[in-house]
């Protein structure tokens, strides 16, 4: 795929995330409101997509269980190497390591992954079962640090508090509709027609409407690069080509991955830092002007370097 190409293939994405940045900077729609878009694509939207695909889905093709694999040990050296280089940064602290890890390691996937993927490859199918790891080991580790690091004496014991976070991590609509999308599947019952044509009518939104939510975010809180720090640079550079090359090199070297699922792999694992990060930082009073910053400037660099990673991985 050559560079006019890769670009012709982003212009969907631009389209809506530049729009909301543009009406958000007029005024015309209060940035505000990206918060009701976002939800509407977070709760409802993308879980319907996720579940119409994964029931009608082969299973078997989508588990690619080399791929997950590869993913899975490239994502495991980068939480490694960002504790060592958050170690030597001097920060010990372990809730402050668990948030750097989920900025340099964890992709956004609703709100930018599943547009991006349904755009240019036509399918969301391969986030799938990175998204499964991604909450079910990534995020857990990550819960269990910030609950277990929680001072609030009215949260309960620390296995309350982690009990409860683990039960709300897996109780989120993306999941259940995974999940309920692989159960239903397996099982072979069969879903109406009319069922399936309502969460593809309502999937189809998912993807323009996150976009748009992101770009009105970005829109109001402005973007200011001249106050940039070190660590912020640092993080973002792991995250948008670090990571997606550690993961190629894993992939393809080690596990030998090869073709659409390489692509898919390094794509993903560029797409930037997830918004949840801004919402643990809230939740457990730790770097939360660092994740908002992180969040916003690693979604602008993904963006930029979309093209270049498309062009090298189709080449």
């Amino acid at each position: 795929m050559g560079g006019a190409a890769a670009l012709e293939k982003l212009v969907p994405v631009l389209l809506a995330f530049l729009g909301g940045v543009l009406l958000a900077r007029r005024k015309t729609v209060p940035a505000e409101a990206s918060k009701v878009f976002a939800d509407y694509a977070f709760l409802f939207a993308v879980p319907c997509y996720l579940f119409g695909n994964i029931y009608a889905s082969d299973l078997g093709a989508l588990f690619n269980w080399r791929a997950i694999g590869g993913y899975a040990a490239a994502a495991g050296l980068a939480v490694l190497a960002v504790v060592l280089a958050t170690a030597a940064y001097g920060i010990r602290e372990p809730r402050a390591v668990a948030l750097r890890v989920m900025a340099g390691v964890q992709v956004n996937t609703a709100y930018f992954a599943v547009p991006v993927f349904i755009t240019v490859f036509g399918t969301a199918a391969p986030i799938f079962p990175v998204l499964l790891f991604q909450v079910c080991v990534l995020s857990l580790v990550v819960i269990s640090i910030m609950e277990l690091g929680r001072a609030d004496p009215d949260a309960g014991g620390p296995g309350t508090r982690f009990s409860r976070a683990v039960g709300a991590s897996l109780a989120t609509p993306l999941v259940l509709a995974c999940n309920a999308g692989i159960l239903l599947n397996l099982l072979s019952v069969h879903v109406p027609a009319v069922v399936l044509d309502g969460a593809a009518f309502v999937g189809d939104s998912a993807s323009p409407v996150a976009l748009f939510a992101l770009g009105l975010h970005l829109g109001g809180r402005g973007l200011n690069v001249r106050g940039t720090s070190r660590e912020e640079l640092a993080l973002i550079a792991c995250k948008c080509l670090g990571f997606p090359l550690l993961a190629w090199v894993v992939c393809e070297a080690i596990f030998e991955v090869r073709g659409a699922w390489l692509a898919y792999l390094v794509v993903l694992a560029a797409m930037p830092t997830p918004q949840n990060l801004f919402i643990f930082a809230q939740r457990y009073d730790v770097g939360v002007d660092l994740s908002a910053s992180l969040v916003i400037k690693s979604s602008v660099v993904s963006l930029l370097l979309l093209p270049l990673w498309l062009q090298t991985v189709a080449s």
